[in-house]
């Protein structure tokens, strides 16, 4: 089974990336962030644990692969 991210990783490592958080409304906090010569807008739920169809949507939404996550996780 693959390894679940925290809100609180994958925010990191977003941040990491060159994203920004711009907004939080109720307990999804938005980012922004330009990769891959794009500007990109990711919505991340702030939950313990992101299910694993959660995080495909939010790499899906910042055009990253999970390599890149990867490079970016420490």
């Amino acid at each position: 089974m693959p390894k679940l991210y925290s809100a609180r990783d994958v925010l990191k490592t977003l941040q990491r990336a060159g994203f920004i958080i711009v907004s939080q409304k109720g307990s999804h906090i938005k980012l922004k962030g330009v990769f891959k010569n794009h500007i990109c807008i990711v919505i991340v739920p702030n939950h313990k644990q992101i299910a694993k169809g959660t995080f495909e949507s939010i790499l899906k939404q910042a055009d990253m692969s999970h390599l890149e996550f990867e490079s970016y996780y420490r």
